[in-house]
């Protein structure tokens, strides 16, 4: 006898994950569904969003590219300042 008594027991004598006596019982009245071609309006516009989200994603990557290069000439700048002082020292 079995402690989960909706779902059949394999050999080792535990519940299995395909042996659900009802499992498949959902599976007899499935019809498979087509999604409705859409329309010449609803691709342009999601053309469009892709066109706008591609903007954007470029503006905020120029952002970061210009925010690093300009942290990167910073440290530079630092680092030239340090090296000409240790030559003068």
């Amino acid at each position: 006898m079995s402690i989960f008594p909706e779902y059949a027991t394999s050999a080792q004598g535990t519940p299995g994950n395909l042996c659900r006596r009802r499992a498949l019982i959902g599976m007899e009245n499935f019809e498979h569904r087509e999604k409705p071609p859409i329309t010449k309006e609803e691709r342009e516009a999601k053309k469009e969003r892709a066109r706008q989200d591609a903007v954007k994603a470029l503006a905020v990557r120029k952002k970061e590219d210009d925010a690093f290069r300009a942290n990167f000439q910073r440290l530079k700048a630092e680092r030239l300042a340090r090296e000409a002082a240790a030559e003068k020292a």
